[in-house]
């Protein structure tokens, strides 16, 4: 058996409270996700999970995340490596309108494609595929070997940088990662087959 990969969500941010575009806007948790950051670190050492060492975004939301939860653990001294490769999807124009406002601006039938379309950027922004294309190869060279090499990694990032890598992980096809929800603060606890398959998955919930 190779190591555990712990995926987890940004905490609730105060964009995500007002119902706005966040993408790469640098925003701070809300302190409802700051308490679901407490959480999802007490849900994990609940499970007697330890790290051997930590990836997360440029975005301050999700590294707030990851030192609350290591703050949980008692693991505050962990190696924690910080890339814009796992930064949320760049919502381009989109950034900052209120979501129900982009619907009257832009109409229902058009935001709901840039949402939940695979490989349809909304203007000036990332589709899915976009994200992905930048998520997936840092996955591959940065995190997976040290997982496959028998380490726990703890990795907190974004809901849709994180279903790139689900995509990838579970062997999803587009429409199946599409339907995927991400709950922020929930940690989602992978082992992994020494091919890099998942043995198990489970959700801390």
């Amino acid at each position: 058996m190779s190591g555990t990969l712990v995926l987890v969500r940004h905490g609730q941010s105060e964009w995500n409270l007002k119902n706005l575009f966040t993408g790469w806007k640098d925003v701070e948790l809300s302190p409802k996700g700051v308490e679901e950051a407490k959480a999802a670190g007490q849900r994990l050492k609940a499970k007697g999970l330890k790290f051997d060492l930590c990836f997360t975004s440029a975005l301050k939301r999700a590294q707030n995340t990851l030192d609350l939860i290591l703050g949980e653990l008692g693991q505050t001294g962990l190696s924690i490596a910080r890339d814009q490769a796992l930064n949320e999807r760049d919502y381009g124009d989109l950034t900052g309108l209120n979501k129900d406002d982009a619907r009257k601006k832009f109409g229902e039938e058009q935001v709901h494609i840039w949402r939940r379309s695979y490989d349809v950027p909304p203007p000036g922004g990332e589709s899915l595929k976009d994200t992905l294309a930048r998520s997936l190869p840092y996955y591959v060279h940065m995190i997976q070997p040290h997982v496959l090499d028998g380490k726990s990694v703890l990795v907190a990032a974004h809901g849709n940088s994180l279903r790139s890598l689900i995509m990838a992980i579970e062997g999803l096809t587009p429409e199946q990662i599409l339907k995927r929800e991400l709950d922020t603060g929930v940690p989602i606890v992978y082992r992994l087959k020494p091919n890099s398959l998942p043995a198990s998955v489970e959700v801390l919930a």
